[in-house]
């Protein structure tokens, strides 16, 4: 099985590669960020953690985590933005080992794992290579405003922490151009697969 990881800035369009690899590759799927907010969710491993740290008024009614104002508190402070990673990821990285014996049993070929921070968390490891999906700044801000409806402030500010297009690069075995047309990307997938 071979194992890849996806990264890319917020509105490169690595939802859109991944949908394509599942399709015409038949690969694994996994987004950590979803696999994250599953272990986050009311009564989930990483739930009483995060109340204790950030507080009840994160709260929904309904006890789940307000997602929203999460994000505001940590995207507003690298040091809480690091607590919640702290907090989260050991018990991501645990559940994506158990989850990759799964697949290798399945005989699954393609396992692809999709994250903004697989360097920070060091899921790199667990790949086999590592793809850098990148779309210029302008295109992803554009993609931002009408897929999520963010304010270009918004968008800025959680660019301001991710990594650089030249960290990317520079930790990545792979980039793919997802700025255009996405025959193009498409393209860059087929010669790199």
């Amino acid at each position: 099985m071979k194992i890849i990881g996806i990264t890319g800035g917020v509105g490169s369009g690595k939802s859109q590669v991944l949908h394509f690899l599942k399709e015409k590759y038949k690969a694994r799927i996994v987004k950590l960020d979803e696999v994250a907010k599953q272990l986050q969710q009311y009564k989930g491993e990483c739930y009483d953690e995060i109340v204790t740290v950030f507080g009840k008024e994160i709260l929904q009614e309904d006890l789940e985590l307000n997602r929203v104002k999460l994000a505001d508190i940590v995207f507003s402070d690298g040091d809480k933005l690091k607590i919640l990673n702290a907090i989260v990821h050991p018990k991501v990285k645990n559940w994506i080992l158990e989850d990759i014996l799964k697949e290798k049993d399945k005989g699954t070929a393609l396992y692809v794992m999709e994250s903004a921070l697989l360097f920070e968390e060091s899921y790199d490891k667990l790949c086999d290579e590592v793809w850098y999906i990148y779309a210029e700044e302008s295109v992803r801000i554009k993609r931002l405003k009408e897929t999520r409806g963010y304010s270009k402030a918004r968008i800025l500010k959680i660019m301001e922490n991710q990594n650089t297009e030249e960290t990317f690069c520079e930790k990545c075995n792979y980039k793919i151009d997802n700025s255009g047309l996405f025959e193009n990307t498409e393209k860059q997938i087929g010669e790199r697969l």
